[in-house]
């Protein structure tokens, strides 16, 4: 099973180009079969770049994350303490085997969806 997982575009191309190797997440989904994500780069690009397979995903304390991440994280600390500046813990995606399209798809056309707010289950 895929999910789809909007992504700002600065941080989607890092995914491709290798420089961020982990997708951070306040909240993460429950099904335990979501083996890839497929990457949708928010506005202003709107558009499927690519997917990746899930390696590990890790749930820590903010400290214990950063930790685990930061030399592969694509992201500075301050954006990483902003980002989780409400939460105790957060989730960390592990990116394997990404692949980017030759050509961008279509949210609407190619996968029958609108922009998901944080994620949406694509069979």
């Amino acid at each position: 099973m895929k999910v789809v997982l909007s992504i700002k575009p600065e941080f989607a191309f890092k995914i491709f180009d290798g420089s961020k190797k982990f997708e951070f997440r306040k909240a993460i989904f429950k099904n335990n079969n979501v083996k890839y994500i497929i990457v949708y780069a928010s506005s202003p690009v709107q558009k499927v770049i690519g997917e990746f397979e899930i390696g590990k995903i890790f749930n820590n304390d903010l400290e214990t994350l950063w930790n685990l991440t930061k030399e592969h994280s694509g992201i500075t600390e301050e954006f990483f303490y902003e980002y989780f500046s409400e939460r105790e813990k957060g989730f960390a995606i592990q990116v394997k085997n990404k692949k980017k399209y030759k050509e961008p798809k279509c949210l609407k056309t190619d996968f029958n969806l609108h922009p998901p707010q944080s994620f949406a289950y694509v069979k």
